[in-house]
């Protein structure tokens, strides 16, 4: 299975609304409303975690990394639930419980030298993976998200997340939340990251493998977050990831590494506006 590329190319029509301009200059088309204009006040949300995290996709250690916090929102409306587990995102489109806009993830490089399992494979070069993202609050406790991107850089394939959470408010300042999540990527992605060609097969003593794209992950996650102030947050966090299909099926995972990866860590968080004329 793989994603198709008009498949991508509809989600970023959906999330980043550009205006394709008729042959005939006279005709205008009406703005919409619910695309906020640059200009005015904004609240601005940046931190940053600690995570263990599994050394590389499909490895069965783990290691430190940071993680970034990010978010934006116009001045004076509502603060919203982000999970962790999603990527740098800013809605151009903000209408009742419908949000959308584009969003970016950073995949660092992977580094044969670096991990003993990895002996015999390709370095992969880092990569900045574009796209957009949708979400949904079907009900104020329950938030729907998807985010579909393309790798620039160390792969080219395409990743499409989907995660569903439940919100629950335990008090004034604090908020726990849970839900599943689910992951396609398609073959480039799996490609790059799980084959083994018949260079690396001889150079490692893997067997030689094609990895395909499809349901590459299922899990679940769950956040606790705590407001110290109007300013200040602490975040902590775990996911679990089942990985699937193609890329479970890999003797990279299978011969030296794992199927189940966990992700846990804390962030801490600071709020504050800034004005756009």
């Amino acid at each position: 299975m793989s994603l198709s590329p008009r498949l991508f190319g509809l989600i970023g029509v959906l999330a980043c609304p550009a205006v394709a301009v008729a042959a005939d200059p006279v005709v205008m088309l009406p703005s919409v409303p619910f695309v906020p204009s640059a200009s005015g006040g904004w609240t601005v949300t940046v931190g940053i975690g600690g995570e263990m995290q599994p050394s590389y996709e499909g490895a069965g250690s783990s290691e430190l990394a940071p993680k970034p916090i990010i978010s934006i929102r116009r001045a004076g409306t509502p603060s919203r639930f982000k999970s962790m587990r999603d990527n740098a995102s800013f809605a151009l489109i903000d209408v009742g419980g419908f949000r959308a806009g584009p969003v970016g993830n950073y995949k660092a490089a992977r580094k044969a030298a670096d991990h003993s399992e990895l002996r015999g494979l390709r370095d992969v070069d880092f990569a900045v993976e574009l796209g957009g993202f949708a979400e949904y609050y079907a009900f104020d406790w329950l938030r729907l998200r998807s985010e579909l991107r393309r790798g620039l850089g160390g792969h080219e394939g395409i990743v499409a997340d989907f995660s569903a959470d439940v919100i629950v408010p335990i008090n004034e300042r604090m908020t726990f939340a849970a839900g599943p999540r689910y992951r396609v990527t398609d073959a480039k992605y799996a490609e790059t990251y799980f084959s083994v060609n018949n260079i690396e097969a001889l150079a490692s003593g893997l067997p030689v493998y094609d990895a395909k794209g499809g349901s590459s992950s299922v899990g679940a996650g769950a956040q606790l977050r705590y407001k110290l102030d109007p300013q200040w947050e602490v975040r902590g966090y775990v996911e679990y990831d089942k990985l699937l299909g193609s890329i479970a099926d890999s003797p990279l995972v299978k011969f030296r590494g794992s199927t189940n990866q966990v992700t846990y860590g804390v962030g801490v968080a600071y709020s504050f506006d800034v004005g756009v004329r």
